[in-house]
Protein backbone atom coordinates (compact mmCIF):
# COMPACT_ATOMS: atom_id res chain seq x y z
CA UNK A 1 0.00 0.00 0.00
CA UNK A 2 0.92 3.57 -0.95
CA UNK A 3 -0.51 6.29 1.19
CA UNK A 4 -0.67 9.51 -0.35
CA UNK A 5 -1.80 13.07 1.47
CA UNK A 6 -3.01 15.35 -1.22
CA UNK A 7 -3.52 19.06 -0.43
CA UNK A 8 -3.88 22.57 -1.98
CA UNK A 9 -5.18 26.13 -1.18
CA UNK A 10 -8.54 26.80 -1.32
CA UNK A 11 -9.35 27.10 -5.32
CA UNK A 12 -6.52 25.45 -6.12
CA UNK A 13 -8.59 22.54 -7.41
CA UNK A 14 -7.64 19.75 -5.26
CA UNK A 15 -11.22 17.89 -5.53
CA UNK A 16 -10.88 18.39 -9.17
CA UNK A 17 -7.63 16.31 -8.61
CA UNK A 18 -8.53 13.94 -6.47
CA UNK A 19 -11.68 13.11 -8.26
CA UNK A 20 -8.90 11.80 -11.60
CA UNK A 21 -7.12 10.20 -9.76
CA UNK A 22 -10.04 7.97 -8.33
CA UNK A 23 -11.11 7.79 -11.47
CA UNK A 24 -8.08 5.94 -12.06
CA UNK A 25 -7.65 3.65 -9.50
CA UNK A 26 -6.99 5.88 -6.05
CA UNK A 27 -8.81 4.90 -3.04
CA UNK A 28 -9.58 8.14 -2.15
CA UNK A 29 -10.14 8.90 1.53
CA UNK A 30 -12.00 12.63 1.12
CA UNK A 31 -11.60 14.52 4.48
CA UNK A 32 -14.33 17.23 3.53
CA UNK A 33 -16.54 14.46 2.54
CA UNK A 34 -15.83 13.05 5.99
CA UNK A 35 -15.94 16.37 7.84
CA UNK A 36 -19.71 16.22 6.47
CA UNK A 37 -20.25 12.67 7.59
CA UNK A 38 -19.32 13.53 11.12
CA UNK A 39 -21.30 16.31 11.14
CA UNK A 40 -24.99 15.27 9.79
CA UNK A 41 -28.05 15.40 12.10
CA UNK A 42 -28.01 12.62 15.32
CA UNK A 43 -24.14 12.57 15.57
CA UNK A 44 -21.98 13.22 18.40
CA UNK A 45 -20.15 15.79 16.07
CA UNK A 46 -23.47 18.01 15.67
CA UNK A 47 -24.47 17.74 19.29
CA UNK A 48 -21.05 18.62 20.23
CA UNK A 49 -20.89 21.59 17.46
CA UNK A 50 -24.25 22.92 19.16
CA UNK A 51 -23.08 22.54 22.53
CA UNK A 52 -19.96 24.93 21.64
CA UNK A 53 -21.90 27.31 19.21
CA UNK A 54 -25.36 27.26 20.00
CA UNK A 55 -28.06 26.73 18.11
CA UNK A 56 -28.01 29.56 15.81
CA UNK A 57 -25.25 27.22 13.40
CA UNK A 58 -28.33 25.02 12.55
CA UNK A 59 -30.59 25.31 9.55
CA UNK A 60 -34.41 25.16 10.31
CA UNK A 61 -34.39 21.60 9.38
CA UNK A 62 -31.94 20.75 12.22
CA UNK A 63 -28.73 20.28 9.82
CA UNK A 64 -25.38 21.95 10.37
CA UNK A 65 -25.75 25.48 8.24
CA UNK A 66 -22.18 25.46 7.35
CA UNK A 67 -21.59 29.09 5.25
CA UNK A 68 -22.95 30.34 8.74
CA UNK A 69 -20.70 28.36 11.00
CA UNK A 70 -17.93 28.84 8.21
CA UNK A 71 -18.65 33.00 8.86
CA UNK A 72 -18.20 32.49 12.70
CA UNK A 73 -14.80 30.25 12.33
CA UNK A 74 -12.89 32.07 9.76
CA UNK A 75 -13.25 35.60 11.90
CA UNK A 76 -11.69 34.03 14.52
CA UNK A 77 -8.86 32.26 14.86
CA UNK A 78 -10.15 30.89 18.22
CA UNK A 79 -13.63 29.99 17.33
CA UNK A 80 -11.70 27.97 13.99
CA UNK A 81 -9.38 26.23 16.76
CA UNK A 82 -12.61 25.39 18.94
CA UNK A 83 -14.14 23.90 15.70
CA UNK A 84 -11.22 22.15 14.87
CA UNK A 85 -10.37 20.61 18.20
CA UNK A 86 -13.98 18.68 17.91
CA UNK A 87 -13.87 17.87 14.30
CA UNK A 88 -10.50 16.52 13.75
CA UNK A 89 -10.80 13.71 15.89
CA UNK A 90 -14.05 12.73 14.02
CA UNK A 91 -12.52 12.69 10.94
CA UNK A 92 -9.30 11.03 12.14
CA UNK A 93 -11.13 8.15 13.16
CA UNK A 94 -12.97 7.95 10.31
CA UNK A 95 -10.26 7.87 7.94
CA UNK A 96 -8.12 5.65 9.47
CA UNK A 97 -10.97 3.15 9.28
CA UNK A 98 -11.12 3.81 5.39
CA UNK A 99 -7.53 2.91 4.97
CA UNK A 100 -7.29 0.39 7.17
CA UNK A 101 -10.24 -1.16 4.48
CA UNK A 102 -7.85 -1.18 1.74
CA UNK A 103 -5.81 -3.56 -0.27
CA UNK A 104 -1.99 -4.12 0.17
CA UNK A 105 -1.47 -3.30 -3.41
CA UNK A 106 -3.80 0.14 -3.38
CA UNK A 107 -2.83 3.84 -3.64
CA UNK A 108 -4.86 5.39 -0.94
CA UNK A 109 -5.07 8.82 -1.39
CA UNK A 110 -6.30 11.25 1.08
CA UNK A 111 -7.84 14.51 0.57
CA UNK A 112 -6.71 16.70 3.28
CA UNK A 113 -6.90 20.59 3.19
CA UNK A 114 -5.61 21.21 6.36
CA UNK A 115 -2.68 19.00 5.94
CA UNK A 116 0.56 21.75 5.94
CA UNK A 117 -1.51 23.89 8.92
CA UNK A 118 -1.72 20.24 10.86
CA UNK A 119 1.32 18.85 10.56
CA UNK A 120 0.27 15.93 8.70
CA UNK A 121 3.09 15.42 6.35
CA UNK A 122 4.90 13.26 7.83
CA UNK A 123 1.80 10.69 8.49
CA UNK A 124 1.93 9.72 4.76
CA UNK A 125 4.20 8.13 1.75
CA UNK A 126 4.24 10.91 -0.42
CA UNK A 127 2.78 14.77 -0.25
CA UNK A 128 1.24 15.86 -3.87
CA UNK A 129 0.03 19.25 -3.57
CA UNK A 130 -2.08 21.41 -6.47
CA UNK A 131 -1.02 24.76 -6.77
CA UNK A 132 -2.55 27.76 -8.23
CA UNK A 133 -1.53 31.35 -7.79
CA UNK A 134 -3.46 33.08 -5.27
CA UNK A 135 -5.27 35.40 -7.67
CA UNK A 136 -5.78 32.41 -9.50
CA UNK A 137 -7.65 31.14 -6.42
CA UNK A 138 -9.33 34.45 -5.37
CA UNK A 139 -10.44 35.03 -8.88
CA UNK A 140 -12.20 31.20 -8.71
CA UNK A 141 -13.55 31.20 -5.35
CA UNK A 142 -15.18 34.66 -6.44
CA UNK A 143 -16.47 34.16 -10.06
CA UNK A 144 -17.22 30.21 -9.95
CA UNK A 145 -18.15 29.88 -6.64
CA UNK A 146 -19.64 33.04 -6.01
CA UNK A 147 -18.44 33.68 -2.99
CA UNK A 148 -17.76 37.38 -1.50
CA UNK A 149 -13.94 38.94 -2.39
CA UNK A 150 -13.90 39.53 1.63
CA UNK A 151 -14.74 36.20 2.56
CA UNK A 152 -12.68 34.44 0.06
CA UNK A 153 -9.46 36.50 0.99
CA UNK A 154 -10.56 35.47 4.59
CA UNK A 155 -10.97 31.87 4.33
CA UNK A 156 -7.71 32.00 1.90
CA UNK A 157 -5.63 33.77 4.75
CA UNK A 158 -6.58 31.47 6.86
CA UNK A 159 -4.61 28.48 5.37
CA UNK A 160 -1.18 28.10 4.82
CA UNK A 161 0.96 29.93 2.55
CA UNK A 162 1.67 28.84 -0.73
CA UNK A 163 5.18 28.53 0.35
CA UNK A 164 4.23 26.84 3.32
CA UNK A 165 2.24 23.90 0.64
CA UNK A 166 4.85 23.46 -1.89
CA UNK A 167 7.92 23.12 1.05
CA UNK A 168 5.99 19.77 2.23
CA UNK A 169 5.38 18.53 -1.37
CA UNK A 170 6.95 15.28 -3.21
CA UNK A 171 5.29 16.11 -6.10
CA UNK A 172 3.36 19.30 -7.49
CA UNK A 173 0.67 19.38 -9.93
CA UNK A 174 0.11 23.04 -11.49
CA UNK A 175 -3.18 23.88 -11.72
CA UNK A 176 -2.66 28.13 -12.69
CA UNK A 177 -4.60 27.40 -15.96
CA UNK A 178 -7.07 25.73 -17.92
CA UNK A 179 -8.77 22.28 -16.90
CA UNK A 180 -7.69 20.49 -20.15
CA UNK A 181 -3.83 21.47 -19.15
CA UNK A 182 -4.24 19.48 -15.71
CA UNK A 183 -5.27 16.22 -16.73
CA UNK A 184 -1.91 15.70 -18.43
CA UNK A 185 -0.34 16.23 -15.55
CA UNK A 186 -2.64 14.37 -12.92
CA UNK A 187 -1.77 11.23 -14.99
CA UNK A 188 1.98 11.85 -15.13
CA UNK A 189 1.47 11.61 -11.36
CA UNK A 190 -0.94 8.83 -11.60
CA UNK A 191 1.96 6.86 -12.80
CA UNK A 192 4.71 8.23 -10.54
CA UNK A 193 2.59 6.94 -8.12
CA UNK A 194 2.44 3.32 -9.77
CA UNK A 195 6.18 3.25 -10.12
CA UNK A 196 6.76 3.86 -6.45
CA UNK A 197 4.28 1.20 -5.10
CA UNK A 198 5.94 -1.02 -7.51
CA UNK A 199 9.34 0.28 -5.93
CA UNK A 200 8.24 -0.11 -2.77
CA UNK A 201 6.59 -3.87 -2.77
CA UNK A 202 9.91 -4.56 -4.88
CA UNK A 203 12.04 -3.12 -2.01
CA UNK A 204 10.07 -5.08 0.94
Amino acid sequence: MLTVGLTGGIGAGKSEVGRLLASYGAVLVDSDRIAREVVEPGTEGLAAVVAEFGTGVLAPDGSLDRPKLGAVVFADEDRRKALNAILHPLIAARSDELRRAAGPGDIVLQDVPLLTENGLAPLFDLVVVVDADPATQLDRLVRLRGMAEDEARSRMAAQASRAERLAVADLVIDNDGPLDALEPQVRAVWAELRERLRAARDGA
